[in-house]
Order: structure tokens, then C-alpha cells, then sequence
């Protein structure tokens, strides 16, 4: 299970900046992979229990953070649904 952290620090690539999220699902993590395409890059964030979240952004929105491998980094979670579903 992940533990869900508060974020009341700034994050790692905006230190003078301190942001305030309303998502309660946030989740403290270090880049794992980035694998790149021609518009979305993939994001895989490896929280500290050696679970993994995986986010598609924006190539563009990749470059503006910074990501790159073994940086700390934040992954929220805002969704109105979670669906199950059986065969």
C-alpha cells in the first residue's frame, strides 16, 4: 500500500515557489524511467515501497519540469471515478 503524503513543501524543481493542491491523492516518489515519444512522454515514478505509478504527459510539460531519471518528484491523483471491473 501507498502512503498518501501531505504536500506542504515545494517541490524539488520549484524552490522558491510554494504551491497549494486541492487533490488529497499525492504521492511523494523519484523518477524511475521516461520513455519518450513524439508528442507524450511516459513517466514512471517509483514510490517507496517499490510500487510504481505511471503518468502520459505532454513532451513539452516533460521539458518545463525538468523530469529526468532519479529526481524527487510529486504524482497526484485527482479522479471522480475508480471503476472495477470482472470478466
Amino acid at each position: 500500500m501507498v502512503e498518501c503524503v501531505g504536500y506542504s513543501d515545494p517541490p524539488p524543481t520549484a524552490p522558491d515557489t510554494a504551491m497549494k493542491i486541492s487533490a488529497r491523492n499525492t504521492f511523494a516518489g523519484t523518477v524511475k524511467r521516461i520513455s519518450e515519444g513524439a508528442v507524450n512522454n511516459e513517466i514512471v515514478v517509483e514510490m517507496a515501497d517499490g510500487s510504481e505509478i505511471v503518468s502520459i504527459i505532454t513532451r513539452s510539460s516533460s521539458e518545463r519540469l525538468g523530469l529526468k531519471v532519479g529526481i524527487p518528484v510529486y504524482t497526484v491523483i485527482k479522479a471522480s471515478d475508480v471503476m472495477i471491473a470482472t470478466e
